[in-house]
């Protein structure tokens, strides 16, 4: 209850920063950003779009893939009108796919550009079972084994920055407070929702892929210590808020849950808010493989917390994502045990 209470009020909490915070707010105290450049997946709505507006106003080079080329381009100009300075370069990106995940990447190492941030913001929250054309269920697939294909490509060019430049390089992965809503074995259930539509359902498919976020970040924090790399992965819920992600879901009920938890919803650039703190605010030199939520860090789900289950499904991740991969989940047989 009290937890609530200072959530609506807005309490801030041991960061200085709280619910009501905006993106602004919390990057007005960061270092000079005008030497950083940054790849934000899903930034042409909501919060992705807004997480890009104030990256852009402090000065961030931003590289916006996205599937949408023409969406991205619009989002590019309304920064452009009001950071008419602001470097915005937008590529062809469907997370989906992972074809394009390796496309992209070739095409962002041609360009000779440094990273020295990573901020996997895109969602979707498929009402319609689907699959992708690697054989995956379209939200796992989109949700995290997109991000985690595009991490591992991006990984090397990140430590080679944060070595050039001596600058630490941070990856940001957007999770949602909905990870909780799992239980059950996470491979198993894919596995189920790949091969039989019957079983599919969509708010705990996407709880599952918000899961997988969350163990992706802990798994690969583990390994960026290991490797002594000076890059920091944290993961971030960004706040109840009404967005473009709800787009497959409109009608009455929809409807009906929003204007009962319209006190608990934040705006877009209050949702915005802890993804660019963890991204930019100096306080989180070195603080890695953790989960923040009103720009504080919080503790994630018994079982996001799980060093086991993590390693799961960075097993199963890497398997589906191999090239010579029949994806077909067979192969992931041996991670269900």
């Amino acid at each position: 209850m009290l937890e609530t209470v200072k959530y609506l009020l807005g309490s801030a909490g041991a960061s200085g920063y709280g619910s009501k915070s905006t993106a602004e707010n919390v990057t007005e105290q960061s270092p000079d950003l005008r030497s950083v450049t940054a790849i934000i997946t899903g930034a042409t709505s909501g919060i992705g779009a807004e997480t890009a507006r104030v990256m852009a106003k402090r000065g961030v080079k931003l590289i916006l893939p996205a599937r949408s080329v023409k969406a991205a381009e619009e989002t590019k100009a309304r920064i452009l009108s009001e950071v008419p300075e602001a470097e915005i370069i937008v590529m062809a990106l469907d997370l989906s796919s992972l074809s394009s995940v390796r496309k992209f990447v070739a095409e962002f190492e041609y360009l000779n550009f440094p990273l020295n941030l990573l901020i996997n913001n895109a969602g979707k929250f498929a009402h319609q079972h689907a699959i992708s054309e690697d054989g995956i269920e379209m939200t796992f697939a989109t949700n995290h084994l997109g991000h985690f294909l595009l991490t591992k490509l991006l990984l090397k060019k990140m430590i080679e920055t944060a070595n050039k430049t001596g600058v630490q390089g941070r990856i940001v992965n957007v999770s949602s407070s909905i990870h909780g809503w799992f239980s059950g074995d996470s491979i198993q259930y894919l596995r189920l929702i790949t091969k039989d539509k019957s079983q599919y359902d969509a708010t705990r498919a996407y709880a599952l892929s918000k899961l997988a976020n969350v163990l992706h970040t802990k798994e690969l924090a583990q390994i960026l210590k290991k490797m002594g790399a000076n890059v920091t992965v944290n993961c971030v819920h960004p706040g109840i808020v009404r967005t473009r992600l709800t787009r497959e879901r409109e009608g009455l009920v929809t409807d009906l849950v929003f204007f009962l938890t319209s006190k608990l919803l934040k705006t877009i650039p209050q949702a915005a808010a802890t993804t660019c703190y963890v991204a930019t605010h100096p306080r989180l030199a070195n603080v890695s493989g953790k989960y923040f939520a009103d720009c504080n860090e919080v503790c994630s789900s018994k079982l996001g917390s799980n060093s086991t289950e993590a390693a799961r499904i960075w097993s199963a991740s890497e398997i589906m994502v191999a090239k010579n991969s029949n994806a077909n989940l067979d192969p992931l047989d041996a991670q269900s045990d």
